[in-house]
């Protein structure tokens, strides 16, 4: 039998069979020729029964039978044949249909192994009226039934297989989308905890630093010009000055990949681009398909100044997690970021023209995202202020403003932490 499968998904046109099925056949198939070479009335049929048993062993053991289906038909072809001489010889032969019709559904296409079985039975229905048996009805009604149980067997093990193997890659991709998941959500919690260390750091060891260092130069202001003290404060304020410049770059090192290569202003009309998303490339309005998201358009209003690093990062973040929610639920087909500058303060405005909705009404989203709650408690964190203003079927607007202090809107207020 042709039972083997190559394990290549490409090279295995048979549908493998277990060890406990073969055996059986081949059991099956030596009992009955031994039976029929023990029951012929002349040698001519013992010597059938011996060849058609080593044409059948030899099948089974050769490898392109158990990978080919031309293969196999061939070697099926010359069992057919051995067993045909020797069912002309003796009519015990008919007893080894049955174990044929088993080859012929398991090696054979369905559009070609059903008339093969055909055939079968009809040849041993033959072969048992010409040597001479009387008709009845178990000489139809044997073959044929053998023939029928041999295709719902193999026909039902065949729908059984395939169904496995769907639930194999099923159950292959459910794991490989779990760890997807998980992977994202490792990065996802990197990212929050990067972004939360250069709050911190800026919250308490560059802002410490920094007025400590204003507090030496004012006392160092203060000393006549011949103090001893003043060499000490002035190499004071220098080690202030050192570990705050290392605490800014501490916090560059944290700020997210988004703001790495650019301002924020570059960040957010990379953005606003087609297949862009709110969540880096894929993830946005062109992760819906074609059409699906709304066109989205970025400007900025004022002259541009350099940010504190955790104004950046908050402003991109309102301005992604205000995106997602025009995407997933406003239904919008326009949508407008306006990022501006002004004198006391930098403004973020998120506008689209979707279905709108009762700011009252809003509650924590069951998913877990990063809804208006989180981008509020972002912005007053920063000591800012977050307003929503929409209404149902007249779109929305989201609007973050944050103070803007002179040290803020210094050359050197990127590197501040």
């Amino acid at each position: 039998m042709a039972p083997h499968s190559s394990p290549h998904p490409a090279r295995r046109p048979l549908t493998p069979a277990p060890f406990v099925l073969r055996l059986c056949l081949h059991l099956l198939m030596a009992g009955l020729l031994v039976l029929a070479a023990v029951r012929a009335h002349s040698a001519a049929g013992t010597v059938a029964a011996a060849v058609t048993g080593a044409v059948y062993a030899a099948g089974s053991y050769l490898p392109p039978v158990r990978t080919s289906r031309r293969a196999a038909a061939v070697w099926l072809g010359v069992l057919g044949a051995s067993w045909l001489a020797m069912l002309w010889l003796t009519p015990e032969a008919l007893w080894v249909a049955f174990p044929l019709y088993f080859l012929q559904l398991h090696l054979l296409p369905v559009r070609w192994s059903l008339p093969a079985v055909a055939l079968t039975a009809g040849a041993a229905i033959l072969s048992y009226v010409g040597h001479g048996a009387a008709l009845n009805p178990g000489v139809f009604i044997g073959p044929l039934l053998g023939a029928a149980v041999a295709v719902a067997t193999v026909l039902g093990y065949q729908a059984l297989y395939r169904e496995s193997e769907r639930r194999r890659r099923l159950i292959e991709e459910l794991i490989g989308a779990r760890a997807e998941l998980a992977a994202a959500e490792r990065h996802a919690g990197t990212l929050a905890e990067r972004e939360r260390l250069a709050r911190e750091i800026h919250d308490t060891l560059a802002q410490g630093l920094s007025s400590i260092q204003l507090l030496l130069r004012a006392a160092e202001r203060a000393l006549p010009p011949d103090s001893p003290a003043a060499g000490h404060i002035e190499r004071a304020r220098r080690a202030a000055q050192d570990n705050l410049t290392e605490a800014r770059r501490f916090v560059r090192a944290l700020t997210p990949s988004d703001l790495e290569h650019g301002s924020l202003a570059a960040a957010l009309e990379r953005l606003c681009e087609p297949g862009a998303g709110p969540y880096g490339p894929g993830a946005g309005a062109g992760a819906y398909g074609p059409g699906a998201g709304p066109r989205v358009r970025f400007s900025v209003s004022g002259t541009p100044v350099e940010l504190p690093t955790p104004y950046e990062v908050a402003l991109l973040r309102i301005a992604q997690s205000a995106l997602a929610n025009t995407v997933r639920h406003a239904s919008a087909s326009r949508a407008e970021i306006t990022l501006s500058f002004m004198d006391a303060s930098v403004t973020l405005d998120v506008v689209d023209d979707g279905e709108g909705f009762e700011p009252g009404s809003v509650r924590p989203s069951s998913e877990g995202g990063f809804g208006l709650p989180a981008m509020r408690a972002r912005a007053e964190s920063l000591g800012g202020t977050f307003t929503v203003e929409s209404a149902p079927g007249q779109g929305t607007a989201v609007a973050v403003s944050l103070p803007l202090s002179p040290e803020d809107r210094s050359p050197t207020a990127g590197g501040t932490a």
